[in-house]
């Protein structure tokens, strides 16, 4: 999953941000509608009825998690994008204490704390002048908007059941994730931005497509079905690693000071928030 942060930082220097993301949910329900069409058409009446779970969730992992990275990528570094993207399961955390009544005790209060600390470590680049004068980078902001897409992406992923199979599911909501895209794609294409539909396009869209797409979506379905939404977030952490070095490496960003403080708080923080939970599982 987090060679989407590699799309996010490479892919939208050749396509459109909202044009990357619309087609490559569009490229994912049209490589697996093929294998899922006899059983959804059996299963019409399970759509019927769970058609709005379907669509918050199309418009918040394919949505909200499939463009604002996208968006980051033009005014951030893949860095940035990857330890910012580490505090989503601080926010599955919060949406469970409001809509789930989980509670918080003080250990997690406390990760939550150096979590979120270590974040905006990173969004104001350990200048605290930054934070008084409200100078945040777009990019950063767009990406802390992603976490908390994923965030409710993951949580009603899990709490939500369904009488659908993982790939019949994952179809529908390639599908309705490129439905709410369609709108501000058009808007993009006809009044800012148009798309250039030539080798580059298709490349980065099947890429984008079929690894951060097809597989790591699926894979993360399956760990969350086995282990549960606050184990599988720990899959989130290893962003700042791979963020870090695919920046090094293939856009020739640097590993600043703060991005270690931040990386350390995240890591921190988030061990605390998540020590309770791993026990009882």
């Amino acid at each position: 999953m987090a060679s989407n942060l590699v799309v996010a930082r490479g892919g939208v220097e050749y396509v459109p941000p909202l044009s990357l993301a619309f087609w490559r949910w569009v490229t994912v329900f049209v490589i697996l509608l093929p294998f899922t069409f006899s059983a959804l058409a059996k299963n019409i009446e399970i759509i019927k009825k769970e058609y709005k779970q379907l669509f918050f969730l199309g418009a918040m992992g394919c949505g909200v998690c499939g463009a604002f990275p996208f968006l980051a990528g033009e005014t951030t570094t893949i860095t940035n994008m990857g330890i910012i993207y580490t505090s989503s399961p601080v926010f599955i955390i919060i949406i469970s204490y409001f809509f789930f009544n989980e509670k918080i005790n003080l250990t997690k209060f406390v990760g939550l704390v150096s979590c979120l600390i270590g974040v905006f470590a990173i969004i104001i680049k350990g200048d605290v002048n930054l934070l008084l004068s409200l100078k945040f980078t777009v990019g950063d902001l767009w990406m802390l908007g992603a976490a908390i897409g994923w965030a409710l992406y993951s949580i009603y992923l899990f709490y939500w059941r369904t009488d659908l199979a993982i790939f019949q599911r994952f179809t529908l909501v390639a599908f309705f994730g490129a439905l709410s895209l369609l709108p501000f794609y058009l808007i993009e294409q006809f009044i800012f931005e148009p798309t250039s539909f030539n080798s580059d396009f298709f490349a980065w869209v099947i890429f984008a497509a079929i690894s951060p797409g097809i597989i790591a979506f699926t894979l993360y379905t399956m760990a969350q079905k086995r282990l549960g939404a606050s184990i599988t977030g720990f899959t989130l952490y290893i962003f700042t690693v791979y963020g870090a070095v695919y920046g090094y490496f293939l856009f020739n960003e640097q590993f600043e000071f703060y991005h270690l403080i931040g990386t350390i708080l995240v890591f921190f923080g988030v061990f605390l928030a998540k020590r309770k939970n791993e026990k009882k599982n």
